[in-house]
């Protein structure tokens, strides 16, 4: 979904969810940061975002999210670092219409984020490049930079060397355990796995990888234990994805996905939704079009 209206400056745009297909953690940096390796799928899924230019500078964000402060929220926060870095004296009206939960691990307010920082750098035709917009992106978070450079993509360091990779466009079931994992509590964890083996992308595409974080989040959120444990006794494969809570498992078609959707505990809401290789940001990145 892209719908852009320019002359009335307005642009409406999905924000994609993601998933890690594996997460190896091969190390700690100096600055406290993993370097890891991971494999990025976008999908066809996830929140919505509505931008209308204002010419009086101000800056507005409907509905306001219970429990987080306006400067605080990571689509502000974008908007902040934007003018910051462009000097423009433009404003906008975002419209958030909210379907990925927080604490997930699928990358909500991070492609919330990246999200903003292409549709401002597009409405208000400030011409930064799309590595302009990446490095503002990874101020703002690590996973930022994949979600600006909307690409599925092989990542290594903390996640924002990128290299784009066509993946096969399969089928997901994603899960959503009652919990929100702390991305900080799990990466400060004294019995956190850090030193997965590297991997080529050729071997991953063989054999697949693990997440190095699993077995910590089973341990520490029984939720996220629970529902990798019902679609083990389903006879399916399921992973984490980041830092959790979501949990995933994979599938050829739509219909096997929803399926196993149907048969969930009430309590394990879900959705399903297809891996794509590009998200609908792509085309409004410079050089794309």
């Amino acid at each position: 979904m892209s719908h852009a209206n320019v002359s009335k400056g307005t642009l409406e745009l999905l924000s994609p969810a993601k998933l890690n297909l594996f997460l190896h953690i091969t190390g700690r940096r100096p600055d406290g940061y993993h370097n890891l390796q991971t494999l990025f799928q976008l999908l066809n899924y996830g929140d919505t975002l509505r931008f209308k230019v204002r010419t009086d500078g101000e800056v507005t964000l409907t509905p306001a999210i219970p429990g987080v402060a306006f400067e605080d929220n990571l689509i502000i926060k974008a908007v902040r670092i934007f003018q910051k870095y462009t000097g423009s004296t433009q404003g906008v009206d975002i419209e958030l219409e909210k379907r990925l939960p927080m604490g997930g691990g699928i990358g909500g307010g991070s492609s919330n984020a990246a999200t903003t920082l292409v549709a401002l750098n597009y409405l208000w035709q400030c011409g930064l490049t799309g590595t302009q917009l990446q490095q503002l992106g990874l101020q703002l978070g690590a996973d930022v930079p994949v979600f600006v450079n909307a690409q599925t993509a092989w990542a290594e360091g903390v996640g924002e060397a990128l290299q784009p990779i066509e993946m096969p466009q399969n089928w997901f079931l994603v899960v959503q355990p009652d919990c929100h994992v702390s991305t900080q509590q799990i990466f400060s964890h004294k019995d956190l796995t850090r030193d997965s083996p590297n991997i080529k992308v050729a071997a991953f595409l063989e054999q697949g990888g693990e997440n190095a974080c699993q077995a910590l989040v089973r341990r520490l959120y029984p939720q996220v234990d629970e529902a990798l444990n019902w679609f083990a006794e389903h006879g399916h494969s399921a992973k984490l994805t980041g830092t959790g809570a979501c949990v995933f498992t994979q599938f050829a078609t739509a219909e096997e996905a929803r399926k196993v959707l149907q048969c969930l505990p009430k309590h394990l809401p879900g959705f399903v939704a297809q891996g794509v290789n590009q998200s609908p940001l792509y085309k409004l990145l410079p050089g794309n079009d």
